[in-house]
């Protein structure tokens, strides 16, 4: 069964930080420890600003802020803008499927529509990932992405995120 996808909108920020918390600590517990994922999903999934991220990437026509339903529950959600300094390269910021659901085609369909969206607006789609993050290396490198090259993460001294980048 295929999510129904749709534009995320402001009253679905609960949902996304409580998917973005589980994804987190599945993914990351392990390489960054839980109490450096509680802090980090408490800042960077704030509720009043991943409110004001919904609301922007979806007044503009170069980013975009996806949501994935089943029965109407929230399983996971994507979100994709500019570049901070390339122009024509679209960033993935953010792609999350609850846990209980890896593997079941959520996030394939998401990163397609995110590449549907974006296609034309830009070039390229670059994306960072924990190196440790086994799980989202194979999906990016099964999805098309090549890597790039490695840099050091500003979440916890000697941890490497790889970076990806495929063509729109």
């Amino acid at each position: 069964m295929s999510p129904n996808i749709r534009c995320a909108v402001p009253d679905d920020a609960t949902a996304i930080q409580e998917i973005a918390r589980k994804s987190w600590h599945a993914a990351y517990d392990s390489i960054l420890g839980a109490e450096i994922v509680t802090e980090t999903i408490d800042q960077w999934y704030a509720l009043e600003d991943l409110r004001a991220s919904i609301t922007e990437a979806c007044t503009r026509e170069d980013a975009v802020f996806l949501i994935a339903e089943e029965a109407n529950e929230p399983v996971g959600f994507a979100h994709a803008g500019p570049h901070r300094e390339r122009p024509s390269v679209a960033s993935l910021n953010r792609i999350y499927v609850r846990p209980d659901r890896w593997g079941e085609g959520i996030g394939m369909s998401l990163l397609t529509r995110i590449q549907d969206s974006l296609r034309g607006e830009y070039d390229r789609l670059y994306l960072a990932v924990l190196a440790g993050n086994e799980v989202a290396v194979s999906f990016y490198e099964s999805a098309g992405f090549e890597r790039i090259g490695t840099q050091s993460s500003n979440l916890k001294p000697d941890v490497e995120e790889y970076v990806y980048e495929t063509s729109l």
